[in-house]
This record gives structure tokens, C-alpha cells and sequence, in this order.
């Protein structure tokens, strides 16, 4: 990519990460419960455009690591991908209507894909449910080719969200807001921690990309927040809560590029570890 080439994504970026966009997307989140295909439609819509302002979409392989529901291949192939989803529960991929075809059934941290066979690694929300994120996250880097992208959002556990449907009480523990999810429902939460959800923090994941000689770090950000908003992620501790849902984005080089988290384009210096 030529300098003018980035600097004209980095603008289209920061058009795209309005304050219209991220009240759009909060109150689309209030009805993720009650109407799923409003929500989760809008959420696809989005990250591929997210995604597309690091990289040309049209004729690229993409996998999606835990696709779920089918929402995100009628997205990615509409703007013109090679779509691959991945989840453990192929059966997930019919929530959206998604016929089954083309999709894969296994594991994120072993993903049944070939080394260096994909343009784009994408994984949303996947990565607080896995037990070792580290696994899962090398596990992208593998199957993407050099000079190709990896894009991974999740929430962390500090995140007002971290609890997922045991939010807020996750803050006095785990095991605590299982149970009274349990006690108040009648049943167990279908995140429950310690087996489906897990604590991961923004730090575990900088610490990954610090020591992966492999990848040259793009971008960090808080998914949903506004452009001006980004500063949060340049502070350790504030990050983990006020960051909501936290972006990686990397690129598969091969060798190590010195320097390369330090140089992401929101901080305008270095990223705190």
C-alpha cells in the first residue's frame, strides 16, 4: 500500500467512526434479546466496512473464526469476499437463513484451514470464549497469507459487557454472577463463566502481539466509540473498562518489523503495554 493509498483509508476511517454511528450501533444492542436480526444484521454491515478500511474486500478470501449465525456471510459476500465461516455448532449458521454450504465445523484454536491460505482472518466476539486466546490468536496468523490481514474484536472482562447477560455483576466475580443469574432466571447463564466465558483483558492480547515476531500491529481501537474517543486505548487499566469492545488489527509479514506496536496510527506514539 502507497503512503497516499493510506492516508486515504485512514481518512475514509475516520468518516466512517461517527458519534451517529456509535449511538446507532448502543441502541441496536438493546434489542440484540428481542430482535437478533436487527441487531446482528447491523452489526455485520458494520465490520465489514470496519474491515474494509484496512483492506480491499472484493475477490479475498475470508475466514471467520466463530461466525455463528449467517449474518456475517451475507455481509462479507455482498462486498464482494470469498466467504469461509468456522464455528463448533455448524447448525448456528441457520439463526440468519445462511444455507450451511462453504461453512466449516471445528475449533478456533485448531483451525481445520491450510497455512498462509487466507487474505483476511476476522473473528468478532469470539475471543472471551475461548480458554487459551493465545492458541486461537496463532492459530489466524498461520492460516493467513503474508501481507494479509487479521481483525479481531472481543470484550474485555473489565468491559461493562464482560460479564455478557451476568453484566454488572461479573465486577464482584465470575462464579458470583453465574449464580445469581442461576437463582433470578431459573437457569444457567448460556455464557457461563469459567466454561464458555473467560477473563481476557487488552493487555493479555498487547503482550501476544509483543512477542509474535510474525505480524506488524495496524491498528488497536475501541470498536463501537467514535474516532475522537480512540485516546482510551493509550491508557493502561482505563482501556480495559472504557474500551467496551477492543479491535486488533495486524498484518501477517513473516518477520518481525521492529517497533511495529508502538507505531499503531490512533496513539500518534506508542501504545502502553
Amino acid at each position: 500500500m502507497t503512503a497516499a493509498e493510506d492516508r486515504t483509508r485512514r481518512v475514509a476511517r475516520r468518516r466512517f467512526a461517527t458519534l451517529r454511528r456509535s449511538v446507532d450501533l448502543f441502541r441496536a444492542f438493546l434489542v440484540e434479546q428481542t430482535d437478533p436480526d436487527h441487531f446482528y444484521g447491523l452489526l455485520a454491515t458494520d465490520s465489514v466496512r470496519q474491515v474494509s478500511g484496512y483492506t480491499d474486500l472484493d475477490g479475498r478470501t475470508v475466514l471467520d473464526v466463530g461466525g455463528g449465525p449467517g449474518y456475517f456471510a451475507t455481509a462479507f459476500r455482498a462486498a464482494g469476499a470469498r466467504y469461509i465461516g468456522l464455528d463448533p455448532d455448524v447448525g448456528d449458521f441457520s439463526a440468519a437463513g445462511e444455507s450451511v454450504a462453504g461453512m466449516l465445523r471445528g475449533s478456533g484454536t485448531a483451525l481445520p484451514v491450510r497455512t498462509a491460505s487466507v487474505d483476511v482472518a476476522f473473528s468478532s466476539n469470539v475471543v472471551e470464549h475461548v480458554a487459551e486466546p493465545p492458541r486461537m490468536l496463532d492459530e489466524m496468523v498461520r492460516v493467513t497469507r503474508p501481507g494479509g490481514l487479521l481483525f479481531v474484536s472481543y470484550t474485555p472482562w473489565l468491559s461493562p459487557w464482560g460479564g455478557h447477560e451476568t453484566a454488572p455483576w461479573h465486577y464482584l466475580g465470575g462464579d458470583r454472577a453465574r449464580r445469581r443469574f442461576e437463582r433470578r432466571v431459573g437457569r444457567p447463564p448460556k455464557n457461563r463463566f469459567g466454561e464458555t466465558l473467560f477473563p481476557v483483558s487488552i493487555a493479555d492480547t498487547l503482550r501476544w502481539a509483543r512477542g509474535n515476531g510474525d505480524i506488524e500491529v495496524v491498528d488497536v481501537l475501541p470498536r463501537y466509540h467514535p474516532w475522537w474517543a480512540r485516546w482510551v486505548i493509550r491508557v493502561p487499566g482505563v482501556r480495559e473498562v472504557a474500551a467496551w469492545n477492543f479491535v486488533l488489527v495486524v498484518r501477517r509479514t513473516g518477520e518481525r518489523q521492529p517497533g511495529a506496536v508502538e507505531k499503531s496510527e490512533l496513539t500518534g506514539g506508542r501504545v502502553a503495554m
